[in-house]
């Protein structure tokens, strides 16, 4: 092998920051999403294959603990974070701090109008670049899923 294939098979296996994030509209009132996502326990209810449960005292605001698990049965990863921006009804900022699963999280909203609402999800997962380009499209995925279950909820509320 010669050296600039050793060199790139080393950087493959750093740990770096690894981006993904996706959009949509929400035809709700900002606050009805709002009060959807900050409902930690209730994201099981939208978002696939997951059960969340607060693990702090307080419920909301910075300092929030949760925990989350994804996954069928026994086999599944456990992602622990920790709110630390909290601007009701528009920003929600976390860090992720499981043994697997570290990085930050985002969900920022934003009123279109007063029935539609535009929710901005990001992540920066801290992988080694090979493994988050294995688990990128899967991710991706489950999250689009989850989102567009999120999406039918709250439109079935109106």
């Amino acid at each position: 092998m010669d050296n600039h294939s050793r060199r790139r098979i080393a950087s493959l296996s750093k740990m770096r920051s690894n981006h993904i994030a996706m959009s949509l509209v929400i035809d709700a009132p900002i606050q009805k999403v709002w009060e959807a996502l900050a409902d930690w326990e209730s994201q099981g209810d939208w978002m696939l294959q997951t059960t969340v449960e607060v693990t702090s005292e307080i419920r909301e605001g910075i300092g929030t603990s949760i925990a989350a698990f994804t996954g069928v049965g026994k086999l599944g990863i456990m992602d622990h974070m920790t709110v630390t921006s909290w601007n009701p009804p528009t920003l929600c900022d976390v860090v992720h701090t499981g043994k697997i699963i570290k990085g930050t999280g985002r969900f920022e909203l934003t009123a279109l109008t007063p029935l539609s609402t535009r929710f901005d999800w990001s992540e920066e997962i801290l992988a080694p670049r090979v493994l988050f380009l294995l688990i990128a499209p899967g991710l991706y995925v489950g999250v689009r899923i989850s989102l567009s279950a999120l999406r039918r909820q709250l439109q079935q509320r109106k």
